[in-house]
């Protein structure tokens, strides 16, 4: 009976030379293959995670749970890229996942319990939750309707979109101008985007 080369690797796996062996062994689920691929591939995947998530903790752990998911999917790469290729999008998406599930984290807080408890850093400290609400208000109905959706309610340019009959560009112009506006009513300098 002539055995396949994922047989094959899967009982003689010495120190594999390249990716593509690494890949095979892999395959087989041999744990030195295993460790051999996350070895050689981690410090640079690792620096793809912290251009995508700053904290370093945070970032160690989606290379992580993305080299799980490396090991789990073996089967479904499909050869016709690279390997290191297919790895880089797993650990790209689980980077993306991270950080849609911090900025739902960040949604989750609800605006209105805060109240005046919340205080904006202005030059004197002195800028209260209804002062900002003031000067929301002053802003033409088209910034005041993007920025609400924006900054409040914690909308993407898409949803705001659809919700306003508008295209994604007019409701990026719109937040970006409303801004613009604030910190003039803040005195406070334009910020760089």
């Amino acid at each position: 009976m002539k055995k396949s080369l994922v047989d094959a690797a899967s009982t003689f796996m010495p120190l594999p030379q390249s990716i593509d062996q690494l890949y095979l062994g892999c395959l087989a689920q041999n744990p030195k293959a295993q460790r051999e691929l996350f070895e050689r591939l981690s410090p640079k995947m690792l620096s793809i995670c912290l251009r995508y998530i700053k904290e370093t903790a945070a970032a160690e752990d989606a290379l992580l749970v993305a080299f799980g998911k490396v090991f789990s999917k073996i089967r479904q790469f499909s050869q016709e890229a690279s390997f290191e290729g297919w790895v880089r999008r797993i650990v790209v998406n689980e980077c993306l996942m991270y950080l849609g599930k911090q900025k739902a984290k960040f949604r989750a807080i609800n605006i209105e319990q805060l109240g005046s408890q919340m205080t904006v850093i202005s030059p004197d400290n002195s800028l209260e939750w209804e002062d900002l609400s003031i000067m929301v208000e002053k802003l033409p109905k088209g910034y005041k309707a993007v920025f609400e959706l924006f900054a409040l309610k914690g909308l993407s340019h898409e949803e705001i979109s659809k919700h306003l009959h508008i295209s994604e560009s007019t409701s990026k112009s719109q937040l970006c101008r409303a801004r613009i506006r604030l910190q003039k009513l803040l005195n406070l300098p334009e910020r760089k985007n």
